[in-house]
């Protein structure tokens, strides 16, 4: 009984995650009641859940402190690195970017944006990496309808980004910190699918555009924010490459050490800390604004975001406890006969219609790497996964988080992406599947 009440709960506040504009709830309310709702009736029933033991209380316990401790993992990796890039962003690091993306060409300019967007999100999350794009992008081309193509390739190039690399998107991160896939491993088998999943509908789209832009207006806000905050050209290109250098650390940080990646990420961004309170001492910096100071930067960490992780982690974990991930997983993998290309394929472009963080976390419960075959680290089960799973949320708008918040920022139509990007992602989504099979078959 205790098993179908989990099981209901947590496929009707799925159901409410995604009708959540309908709803008009935050999605972060919602996974955290599903959280302690689940874990209440996984408590009331332990009896039937954790047999042949004389303390299942204690038991229960000790697997709730387990799963908490490994999603605190994933979430303090992320505050860190959230923290990092809000770093960067206010204190005028991403000035370099838009230096970089400058050209009269339409045409060039989309390439640029794709590329720089898709290797920055490599290293940020595809997230911040969208918004950061968007904003350069507005101060480069003035008219509402073009910006509206080259932002949607921003979705795109994001998710393509952070889908061959361990810190690129929570998903990979989640599969990164359970030793599902290591950095050489994604890295290696899913740069080349990746890229081409960007490449195929950068090469059409750029048919859509045609002659020159006209030269970028200078940014009187953005001169007075600079002004304000007081740091030289120098100092705001050390801010971007002590923060970026830091992230791209993280894995080699874990390897010498051993040390999980979060300490890693803390480590980082103590060195940003205090690289900027250096800055901020001396001569004509001293007047500058707190608000740009890490103190007051903190503040600003999209914390709905880390407690929507948190919520949807933990109830996922007790489908995990309760065996329905595993029972689910078996009956999957025996209905698409082992086939993982199939498996993560419909995942995939589940992704584009739900959330991709449970899709995932819902995997990593199914199967486990003591079953050996394609489910070992770097298994082509968990590189499949973490390529479909975050290029897949690319074929809707509302598929990942990248892409809702393109949607909010420039006011981008479901109908219209439905109509004008669809087609174009989905046949990057094949191709880059294509090419990790070829890849497959030649190495």
């Amino acid at each position: 009984m205790h098993t179908i009440i989990i099981i209901s709960i947590f496929i009707i506040g799925y159901l409410c995650i995604v009708f959540e504009h309908n709803l008009k709830i935050n999605k972060a309310a919602i996974a955290l009641f599903m959280c302690v709702a689940c874990w209440s009736c996984y408590f009331g029933g332990i009896e039937h859940f954790i047999t042949g033991n004389d303390n299942p209380a204690d038991v229960a316990h000790a697997n709730l402190l387990h799963h908490l401790s490994e999603a605190c993992e994933i979430l303090f990796f992320l505050m860190a690195a959230m923290t990092i890039v809000e770093i960067i962003d206010a204190n005028g690091g991403f000035n370099f970017v838009r230096k970089k993306l400058i050209t009269p060409s339409k045409r060039k300019l989309l390439w640029r944006v794709a590329l720089i967007t898709f290797f920055l999100s490599a290293l940020l999350d595809n997230l911040t990496t969208s918004i950061v794009m968007v904003m350069v992008l507005r101060k480069l081309v003035s008219d509402t309808m073009e910006r509206i193509i080259y932002a949607s390739l921003i979705i795109l190039a994001a998710n393509a980004g952070g889908a061959f690399s361990p810190i690129g998107d929570v998903t990979t991160i989640m599969l990164w910190i359970r030793n599902l896939v290591s950095t050489e491993g994604i890295l290696t088998s899913l740069f080349i699918p990746s890229i081409i999943s960007l490449i195929v509908p950068t090469f059409v789209l750029q048919y859509s555009l045609k002659d020159t832009l006209p030269a970028p207006t200078t940014d009187a806000d953005a001169e007075k924010a600079d002004s304000a905050q007081g740091f030289s050209d120098k100092e705001r290109n050390a801010v971007f490459v002590i923060g970026l250098g830091g992230l791209v650390f993280v894995p080699i940080f874990k390897m010498l050490t051993g040390l999980p990646p979060y300490m890693g990420a803390l480590l980082a961004l103590s060195v940003l800390w205090m690289a900027t309170e250096i800055f901020f001492r001396r001569g004509r910096n001293k007047n500058a604004s707190s608000k740009y100071r890490v103190a007051s930067i903190i503040s600003r960490i999209d914390m709905t975001t880390i407690l929507f992780f948190l919520g949807i982690l933990m109830t996922v974990a007790t489908l995990e406890e309760i065996g329905a991930l595993s029972s689910f997983g078996t009956w999957l993998n025996t209905t698409a006969a082992g086939n993982q290309y199939l498996i993560t394929g419909i995942i995939g472009v589940a992704s584009s219609i739900v959330d991709n963080v449970p899709l995932v976390a819902g995997c990593m419960g199914m199967y486990d790497p003591s079953m050996g075959g394609d489910f070992v680290c770097d298994g082509i089960f968990w590189q499949l996964l973490a390529y479909c799973a975050g290029v897949g949320g690319s074929m809707l708008i509302i598929g990942s988080a990248a892409g809702v918040v393109v949607m909010g920022l420039e006011r981008i139509s479901f109908g219209w992406y439905l109509r004008k990007i669809t087609g174009v992602a989905f046949l990057g989504y094949i191709a880059g599947l294509l090419a990790y099979y070829v890849q497959s078959l030649l190495f």
